[in-house]
């Protein structure tokens, strides 16, 4: 059993070198990322594939009610981040892991059911349209799952999602072994064949392309917990797709402290399911945070669970300005605080054990995984 010293250091590995106040840009911090290496598989039986798919998540448990939840051991973080892998031939595996901190060197309120809301006052969400907009980044990298989720490419393979678009914390969803991931396209009038079309002053109509995926990672801490407790921490998951999708994908990074997010705001763009068919973009202050999750109250409807949340800060290292992916939209909280009924649209925030996991589940390899 590691010590409290090192259970802080993996809770908070990071090295935090944000610039000072007189720095007008704000800048991608660095942080030294813990490691995660697979240690052990074991074969499961097959899942049935029975649960329902929800297209969000519901929990009454808020900000003060994660904040006021025990210190995790270190025996129970290993095993919210060990994982099952789903293959496209219905076969499941659950692999545990280890988690290790390299020295300096190594740099490289119970709330009642009401009834859903997610729109606060004036609707401030944007549909996307014309190929100009949806073919271009970053708005290419929204995908749409087949259970209904949206998801982002983060990789030349791989897509972040939501774990509850894959499995309801008890089971695999309907669906989820032939999981197909959409690519939003123009649809070519007969004749056309890829001609430009775009003189129409009508939004030019589009259709989704599928690619199969190959397998998905879910971290136990979604499968073991729910979400009124620590599940919602956990609910994230990656898709690796049978074929490249080659388009241009964002990077997922390490989710600074609210205060550090440039205006204070997140930025992100779903399939919501009441504009179907629609890419719909929205941006919002975030109003609170606990090591695990952002709450805010960006406008959402279900379809947008899965959605990468998304920040744009100066890379120090590059010399440039870059988006990366920060958290993943989750679901909705309705949170009795002092009494007074208040609601929140909530996000996983990927904090540095989970960037090293999810980045050890693209690239296999951990020295590619140090600096969040």
């Amino acid at each position: 059993m590691a010590g409290l010293s090192t259970l802080i250091l993996l809770l908070c590995a990071a090295k935090d070198v944000m610039p000072s106040s007189s720095h007008w840009k704000p800048t991608w911090p660095s942080y030294r990322v813990p490691v995660i290496l697979p240690q052990s598989t074991l074969n499961l039986d097959k899942p049935q594939f029975d649960a329902e798919a929800r297209l969000e998540v519901v929990s009454p448990c808020g900000p003060a009610c994660h904040k006021s939840s025990p210190l995790p051991t270190y025996e129970e973080v290993k095993n919210y981040l060990s994982y099952e892998t789903l293959y496209a031939n219905g076969s499941l595996t659950e692999t545990e892991v280890g988690i290790y901190i390299l020295s300096n060197s190594g740099d490289g309120s119970q709330g009642k059911s009401r009834t859903k809301r997610q729109i606060y006052g004036y609707d401030s969400r944007f549909s996307i349209f014309g190929k100009d907009f949806l073919l271009n980044y970053p708005f290419s990298t929204s995908v749409k799952l087949s259970t209904g989720c949206t998801g982002t490419l983060v990789a030349e393979k791989h897509v972040l999602t939501a774990a509850h678009c894959i499995h309801d914390g008890k089971s695999y969803v309907k669906g989820a072994q032939k999981l197909r991931v959409g690519f939003l396209k123009p649809k070519l009038k007969d004749g056309s064949k890829g001609a430009n079309i775009t003189s129409s002053a009508m939004p030019e109509k589009m259709k989704f392309q599928w690619i199969r995926v190959k397998r998905t990672h879910v971290p136990k801490g979604w499968i073991k917990g729910n979400a009124n407790d620590i599940g919602m921490d956990y609910d994230y998951a990656l898709l690796e797709l049978k074929k490249p999708h080659k388009r241009k994908f964002m990077k997922i990074g390490v989710s600074p402290p609210a205060r550090h997010l440039p205006g204070g705001r997140i930025h992100f763009s779903g399939y919501d399911n009441d504009r179907p068919g629609n890419l719909v973009y929205r941006f919002c202050d975030v109003k609170d945070e606990t090591y695990d999750l952002l709450y805010q109250q960006c406008d959402a409807q279900p379809g947008a669970s899965g959605s990468g949340v998304y920040v744009r800060m100066w890379k120090r290292q590059n010399h440039k300005w870059e988006r990366k992916i920060i958290g993943i939209f989750s679901g909705h909280q309705w949170v009795d605080m002092n009494g007074t009924p208040q609601d929140f649209n909530v996000a996983v925030r990927i904090t540095p054990l989970k960037y090293a996991q999810i980045c050890y589940w693209i690239k296999g390899n951990y020295l590619d995984c140090r600096e969040g």
